[in-house]
């Protein structure tokens, strides 16, 4: 909007000249009457109608002029007041909006996605040409490897040829059968918010005392208990996960974790099924070199199918698409919180009805390259949907305090994913609540405001009746309080942002490494420890490792889609690439935000420079603001 005035003294009347450019998005336009007052200093205007007879105003991508005169002059307009005789006219626009953006259940059991892809949520031209440059050139690069080089693997060297320098070296692949390492996967890699603080063994878990007590320098199983030092991660959910093939397995294992004086998590058991018994066996650190080290990569199977399908797909893109779309039904476009939420769902519709046609259907990129195949993985999806909560799991303190490990003293300078994602959780909290006492200063403003309890309604509304169906919206979607409010949308953002970034961004890095994190792992795991005892079973050496893992084919083909899914391709969080808040004082609290987060990169710089291994994945420069890919 541009504004001039000129003050026309012989019959004192002040005439505004004013511009006003329609936004070109689709429902952008209006045929609502517009008024608009103008602020001095200490003075302002009567309301004055915008109005060009015989013309239709405020269309979309248009721009009109308009002069208005007042017997009041403001040589310094300080601020505009614009409102729209709105009631009916927006009803009709939501509904409208609400015909284009429909909720649908696309796969039984699944969160509700979009029906069809609005014209307004596609990719930018911009957009999909360097995604598609990515994915060509990546492609291109693996093709002419597959051409030149057999299938299978000859020793450890030569996976490492497939590393050249269109894909990079990734940075798990340096380390080989490293049990620190293995332990740093499960603080700060892709799948950091399973481990759980241990005060008891699991009646199925069948580790003793003294089975881990060479491992515990010194200290019994009490002792560690009670010094907040014994951790474990139970994957449950995955038993009875089905496999793409008979051939393939999937495990379902419980592992012990210990903390030691060195403030390294080592791992020291690990049972790969549910229920303990002489064909499952605990397997050691003590155990033959690689005994032990087919034992963890069976347990990164399944902790990479959990990522992929929980972690990533389910808790990210697709829980988060059905919050998107109910927010465009039920919001209108001027309204305060569809402008705070809009920018962390860009192109979210628009990237996951890709993964639709390319990664999350039969005979897609997962189904063929993952031993749970698709089938499996909609299984976990599945399980997951029953108990997964958005004040729980969905809001991270909840989370690490339901697993015992929120309080820093526990897991003291190792847990760097934990560290960092609570400065960004506040960072977010903080933000979203000055933003919505600006507009709700009294929790009954809240309640009156009938699009957002519609919105909070469609939220928890079961996907069996059209709704959304999310677990553990505050109020159960009839937001009363404005922490109920507060809550929900810092949950949201940061799970568009900091969440998608910490479960996306090193997958390359990780899936690339087939020692470290394979998804795909051939044969099956032993079914006893002390194999050189049994007729039945030859001992492990590294011509069965290298047996195990996925060949040349499959490598490739992982390596080019999560070398693509590593990419960073839209603004970091803060910087919107559309800016839809306005409001001077709601402008400010965005930049109070942006300030926020320059202060919380320096310190996890600072941090970085005194860690041993640094956490560089949650630097709020590294963070877009929404899940764009």
């Amino acid at each position: 909007m541009v504004l001039s005035n000129t003050y026309r003294y012989y019959n004192i009347i002040a005439s505004y000249n004013i511009t006003v450019k329609t936004g070109d998005q689709k429902g952008s336009g209006t045929d609502a009457n517009v008024y608009i007052i103008l602020h001095g200093q200490g003075f302002q205007t009567k309301e004055c109608k915008f109005d060009n007879f015989f013309k239709n105003d405020f269309e979309r991508g248009e721009i009109d002029k308009f002069s208005i005169d007042s017997e009041v002059n403001i040589s310094e307009v300080q601020r505009i007041e614009l409102r729209r005789d709105n009631c009916e006219t927006r009803k009709l626009e939501l509904q409208a909006i609400q015909a284009e953006y429909q909720l649908q259940v696309k796969i039984p059991g699944l969160p509700a996605q979009v029906k069809k892809l609005p014209e307004d949520e596609k990719f930018s031209f911009h957009y999909k040409v360097n995604f598609a440059l990515e994915g060509i050139k990546f492609k291109a690069e693996s093709f002419k490897l597959m051409m030149t080089n057999q299938n299978k693997w000859e020793d450890v060297e030569d996976v490492k040829t497939v590393y050249t320098k269109a894909f990079g070296v990734p940075e798990s692949s340096e380390y080989f059968n490293d049990d620190a390492q293995f332990g740093r996967q499960r603080l700060s890699s892709l799948n950091s918010l399973l481990i759980e603080l241990c005060t008891t063994i699991p009646q199925n878990f069948g580790v003793t005392e003294d089975m881990i007590k060479p491992f515990l320098e010194g200290k019994t199983m009490k002792q560690v208990m009670d010094d907040k030092k014994l951790f474990i991660i139970n994957l449950s959910i995955l038993e009875d996960c089905q496999t793409k093939r008979e051939d393939l397995v999937m495990t379902c294992p419980l592992a012990l974790f210990y903390f030691n004086d060195s403030k390294h998590l080592m791992p020291i058991a690990i049972q790969l099924f549910q229920q303990k018994g002489p064909s499952n066996p605990v397997f050691l650190p003590s155990d033959p070199e690689y005994t032990w080290m087919s034992a963890k990569m069976w347990y990164s199977l399944a902790d990479s199918t959990y990522h992929q399908s929980l972690t990533h797909l389910n808790y990210t893109h697709l829980m988060m698409e059905g919050i998107s779309v109910a927010t465009k039904r039920n919001l209108a476009l001027p309204h305060p919180i569809l402008k705070l939420l809009d920018p962390h769902f860009l192109y979210l519709m628009a990237i996951n009805s890709v993964a639709l046609v390319a990664l999350i259907n039969p005979d897609g990129i997962i189904d063929k390259n993952s031993n749970a195949g698709i089938e499996g993985h909609f299984y976990i999806m599945r399980k997951s949907m029953l108990f997964w909560k958005l004040d729980l799991h969905g809001t991270l303190p909840e989370d690490l305090k339901s697993r015992g490990v929120f309080d820093q003293s526990v897991l003291t300078g190792a847990y760097h994913m934990r560290d960092d994602a609570l400065l960004l959780y506040d960072a977010i909290k903080t933000y979203v609540e000055k933003y919505v006492l600006l507009y709700y200063s009294t929790d009954s403003a809240l309640t009156a405001d009938y699009e957002l309890q519609s919105w909070g309604a469609e939220l928890v509304k079961s996907r069996d009746d059209g709704g959304v169906g999310i677990l553990g919206v505050p109020g159960n979607g009839n937001f009363k309080t404005t922490d109920q409010l507060v809550l929900t949308l810092t949950a949201i953002i940061y799970t568009c942002s900091a969440g998608h970034a910490a479960a996306n961004f090193q997958q390359y890095d990780e899936y690339g490494a087939p020692f470290n994190y394979p998804y795909y792992l051939s044969g099956v795991p032993l079914k006893t420890r002390f194999v050189y005892f049994m007729l039945t079973e030859s001992p492990v050496t590294i011509a069965t490792i290298l047996k195990t893992i996925p060949n040349r084919d499959v490598l490739l083909q992982m390596m080019v889609v999560t070398k693509v899914l590593s990419e960073k391709a839209t603004k970091s969080l803060g910087d919107f690439e559309k800016q839809f808040i306005v409001d001077p004082k709601a402008v400010k609290v965005v930049e109070e935000f942006r300030q926020t987060l320059r202060q919380v990169g320096k310190t996890i710089e600072s941090r970085n420079k005194k860690r041993e291994y640094p956490y560089d994945w949650l630097l709020p420069k590294a963070i877009p603001n929404a899940i764009s890919i």
